[in-house]
């Protein structure tokens, strides 16, 4: 091919790139807006949050795959909050790292499992450690059920509503909004704030000990490496104090016997995962351990859904709770929608088995079959109450006063975000791991923009160095350096923006350094050459013929040389995350487009410089002593050489 051809093809690529930089899809407001690439984290600031997976809390890995459905669960949350362009990647065996350019944000909540729960509440204790400490007169220890519990609201006529305890402000509460019609109708539950500021125990006789739980926190089996973290506790608090606490039938018991107290009193100094392994029973009856203490247990303590289990309301209450029997994937759909009242709520739409379910278990609650609710967990009206726990959290726990067949609503003091935040939440389901956060990094606007200085800063006194070699080794050859430099970088920029619109490619602090890397590649590539140029002309060939012969041969090594950093930038792709991604990308894209360079420049205009008289000095062309040694007359030979 001419060299005017391969300097057309390379224009013609030009042109097909730049205008799809200002024209193509995504392209829009001003021209400088249009050149713009897609920046990453540090370099615009945004949010970088590590989360670590557990399955359980033996802390053992997540498989591979529960790993994976987690990251695409995370994602679709992460999407859902309107978050747009976050990076969801997941790292070695146990971390999914959330990257969200451009905006400082909150994370923490996209890694919670969402495993949602719908309990009766067995029993109430007080959970602020005070009945650690009993009084002499029993008369003077308070019970832990809430004073203003389950009165329907504005309601004249009774109603199958299921009324709410007193909350915080703050909280969230359940109400059963009435949709049903005579006959027992039954009404969705529906979950609305109080303006209460507090909850006060009232003294109530349902303290006593006389109902007891209707099954056994140990009727499932327990895992072994759980029982051997029961074990370890159990040497900590040692034998006395463990054998009293399972010997405890209540909280009340210390109030008949004063020396629990000495015995009991190692369960306050154990930690939130120490505490996450006990029995249910045993968290439950030992006051020593606190609402404190259950609210930092890691999550997923509570998530077996055939077990009884532990947990607090309003940081004071601890309530025994019962086994689940409906959960999170008994819920078909769940939407942020205004209520009548034009509030933010939660709607949700169960199964039809969920449904079956729901209304199972409000009916057993409304009738409190089996006496299995304590009177000090029933509602005002005598019935029992659901607590509704998402994770380790109990969100509400309204009392049942009737048998409800209709969908639910979870409502209380939401914002349109904090209601469109969990319906997307419970959504998309519950995650097949449990989650730590670890580390959430906040970089600011003004600290990525420095970073992008400095990256740009290192990469153009990298260019700048070849530049200042090559003119000065290479003299006029210096100039085919400095063009295609020129060219190559135009490349890359027109390819990044591209790019970034096309598949949401983000240049990040390690693609700038690939780029910078490549550089060293395309100036190799420039020393084969130009040696090889030389070599010929020393050969005796004319720099005409000594061009295109020293591109054949060097074009083999320049090919080989490109291929391998080729390939390792692939490899590194594949078998890395996160920002070493960004790195190998960059750094194949650049080599990529310095072989096009090669082929559709670096060779056309060498042969069109060989044309040139400036070509044929060695001042000029920078071929050095190559051309004097050629032009240099050949020595005469030795006359005696005649004679002989």
């Amino acid at each position: 091919m001419r060299p005017g051809r391969q300097l057309a093809v390379l224009g013609a690529i030009f042109v097909v790139l730049y205008l799809l930089v200002f024209f193509g899809g995504g392209a829009s407001g001003s021209w400088q807006d249009r050149l713009e690439p897609k920046l990453g984290l540090d370099l615009v600031g945004g949010t970088r949050l590590t989360l670590e997976a557990t399955n359980t809390v033996d802390g053992q890995a997540p498989t591979a795959e529960n790993l994976e459905e987690a990251r695409e669960i995370i994602e679709s949350r992460v999407n859902a909050f309107g978050v747009a362009e976050a990076e969801v990647v997941t790292e070695g065996d146990r971390n999914i790292v959330i990257s969200l350019p451009g905006e400082n944000r909150d994370l923490t909540e996209v890694g919670s499992a969402a495993e949602l729960r719908f309990r009766k509440v067995l029993q109430v204790a007080d959970g602020s450690g005070a009945a650690a400490n009993p009084a002499p007169s029993p008369t003077d220890t308070p019970s832990a059920t809430p004073s203003g519990s389950a009165a329907p609201s504005d309601s004249a006529s009774p109603s199958a509503t299921g009324s709410v305890s007193p909350a915080p402000s703050s909280s969230v509460e359940v109400t059963a909004s009435p949709t049903g019609g005579a006959g027992g109708g039954a009404a969705a539950p529906t979950e609305t704030p109080t303006a209460s500021p507090s909850v006060t125990p009232t003294p109530s006789a349902s303290s006593s000990p006389s109902a007891t739980p209707a099954a056994s926190d140990s009727a499932t089996p327990v895992p072994a490496s759980v029982e051997e973290q029961r074990r370890a506790v159990e040497q900590k608090v040692g034998a006395p104090a463990w054998e009293a606490a399972n010997a405890l039938q209540s909280p009340n018991d210390l109030t008949t016997d004063p020396s629990l107290v000495e015995k009991l009193k190692p369960f306050a100094s154990l930690t939130d995962r120490e505490v996450a392994v006990l029995p249910a029973l045993v968290q439950f009856n030992v006051p020593q351990i606190t609402c404190a203490q259950l609210d930092a247990r890691p999550p997923a303590s509570i998530s077996a859904v055939d077990q009884q289990v532990v947990a607090c309301e309003f940081g004071t209450l601890k309530y025994l709770l019962d086994q689940a029997k409906v959960v999170g994937t008994d819920i078909n759909d769940a939407n942020a929608i205004l209520d009548q009242t034009s509030q933010w709520v939660v709607s949700l739409d169960f199964t039809g088995s969920g449904q079956d379910k729901w209304t199972a278990l409000t009916q057993e609650a409304f009738n409190n079959e089996g006496a299995a609710c304590d009177p000090s967990a029933l509602g005002d009206s005598g019935n029992c109450r659901v607590a509704v726990v998402l994770d380790n959290q109990i969100v509400s726990s309204p009392e049942i006063l009737g048998v409800l067949t209709n969908n639910s609503q979870i409502t209380g003091n939401f914002t349109q975000q904090d209601a469109s935040d969990l319906a997307s939440t419970l959504r998309y389901g519950a995650l097949p791991v449990t989650f730590e956060p670890q580390a959430q990094q906040n970089v600011t606007a003004t600290l990525g923009a420095s970073h992008l200085r400095a990256g740009l800063l290192a990469a153009g006194i990298g260019m700048l160095l070849v530049i200042i070699y090559s003119f000065f080794y290479y003299r006029l050859l210096g100039s085919v350096i400095f063009l295609s430099l020129i060219l190559s970088a135009l490349l890359v920029f027109g390819a990044l923006v591209v790019l970034g619109r096309q598949i949401g490619f983000t240049l990040t602090l390690a693609g700038i350094a690939g780029m910078i890397v490549s550089l060293g590649v395309a100036a190799d590539s420039f020393v084969i050459y130009f040696e090889r140029l030389k070599d010929e002309i020393r050969e005796g060939r004319s720099p005409r013929s000594a061009v295109s012969r020293a591109w054949v041969r060097a074009r083999r090594t320049i090919i080989s040389a490109n291929a391998i950093t080729l390939m390792s930038a692939v490899v590194l792709y594949i078998v890395s995350v996160g920002v070493v991604k960004g790195f190998a990308f960059a750094l194949g894209l650049a080599t990529i487009l310095d072989l096009v360079v090669v082929f559709l420049f670096r060779h056309p205009i060498m042969t069109m410089f060989a044309r040139t008289r400036a070509f044929l000095s060695p001042r000029v062309s920078g071929l050095g002593r190559a051309l004097p040694a050629r032009n240099k007359p050949a020595q005469p030979r030795n006359p005696r050489s005649k004679e002989a």
